[in-house]
């Protein structure tokens, strides 16, 4: 699994242990969600304040 994060648009460099977490938390939100099998390709969460 290949997880990146950006804020404000600047990458944010992440080891193996937060993309692991962040990954994840991400999959097990969206795999419990009706409609999302876990044949998924991939997965994007934005967040805008």
């Amino acid at each position: 699994m290949n997880v990146s994060l950006k804020v404000d648009g600047k990458a944010v460099d992440l080891n193996a242990f937060p993309q692991e977490i962040i990954g994840n938390a991400a999959v097990a939100m969206a795999e419990s969600l009706r409609g999302v099998g876990h044949d998924w390709k991939g997965i994007e969460i934005r967040i805008d304040k």
